[in-house]
């Protein structure tokens, strides 16, 4: 069980399962870096150094890792391979801690003034708006009443899809024709769920990040529209980045934090790959908050981000 219990067993072995092919990925780099050793030496931090670079953790991590990790060694002399995995488990664990204060395992949203409003980025291909069902089925579950936004116009397949979605989970979706102005979808979609009384609103915005001079614009004007209908929204600007493309993934998030302001992320496709490391690396370099990951693609596999648990899980 996880944190004050809740963490549930299922929750667990799903975590357990996604995280299965970054647990090889990781530790067999690693072991193979202190095999036949009794002690970790300079050769062994240089194949430490190697296999936290190449398992996605990234360079500028990667380096803080081994800073400290050299610095116990040069203090205790001695460290063998048991004593390297508690000491990465706690290094990994503070480089989280560091962005991720809570340890929440619910879905929940803070308390607002009208509906809690949280507008999606991200670019095309990395789950965005299957994370989107997702997480208005599981906001549904927790008893909030939903609707959704369809403002990625520019893309037929986007708004289909996030129809199919909103059918699927039984919520409300503000759509209008292709091509439309994003901003006004965003307008109408807040105001709809303000006057239904909604607890949360989800805008899908477009994937583009060919221009961050339009991109900003364009999620600038989307913002500020919102914001006549609700004064603080919106609260929650989330970038879904894909965990399987690695570095990839800590490149969108430099673009998209040069582009505009965004306050949480989420790591969507754990399950089918074998860099997760990736997270650890993301949240040592941007300190914003990992909101949810996805850890299947059943509508129940996206989860609450425990550190504690995504740690423990990663050391099993």
């Amino acid at each position: 069980m996880g944190i004050f219990g809740f963490f549930s067993k299922d929750k667990k072995d799903k975590l357990d399962k996604g995280l299965e092919k970054t647990k090889e990925n990781v530790f067999g780099k690693l072991s193979r870096a202190v095999a036949g050793k009794s002690k970790v030496d300079e050769d062994a931090l240089d194949d430490i150094e190697e296999a936290l670079i190449t398992s996605d953790i990234g360079v500028e991590t990667t380096l803080k890792i081994i800073e400290r990790l050299e610095e116990r060694v040069a203090k205790d002399k001695y460290l063998d391979a048991k004593e390297l995995n508690a000491f990465l488990k706690e290094e990994m664990s503070l480089l989280l801690e560091e962005s991720n204060n809570s340890d929440e395992v619910e879905f929940t949203v803070p308390q607002t003034d009208g509906p809690y409003v949280i507008m999606v980025v991200g670019v095309n291909g990395v789950g965005k708006t299957t994370t989107i069902g997702k997480l208005a089925h599981q906001f549904k579950q927790a008893g909030k009443k939903v609707v959704l936004g369809a403002a990625d116009t520019f893309r037929a397949a986007a708004v289909d899809q996030l129809v199919i979605w909103s059918e699927r989970v039984g919520v409300d979706i503000v759509k209008q024709e292709m091509g439309s102005d994003p901003a006004s979808v965003a307008f109408d979609t807040v105001q709809s769920a303000k006057n239904k009384g909604a607890d949360v609103v989800i805008i899908d915005t477009a994937g583009r990040l060919h221009n961050k001079v339009n991109l900003m614009n364009e999620l600038t004007k989307i913002r500020n529209v919102m914001s006549k209908v609700i004064p603080d929204a919106p609260h929650d600007v989330m970038l879904v980045l894909d965990a399987s493309t690695g570095q990839n993934a800590i490149e969108q998030a430099k673009q998209f934090t040069l582009a505009t302001k965004v306050d949480s992320l989420t790591l969507s496709k754990l399950d089918g790959t074998a860099k997760g490391g990736v997270v650890i690396g993301i949240s040592d370099q941007f300190k914003i908050p990992i909101r949810y990951i996805g850890v299947g693609e059943g509508i129940e596999d996206l989860q609450v981000f425990n550190k504690k648990e995504f740690v423990d899980s990663l050391f099993n």
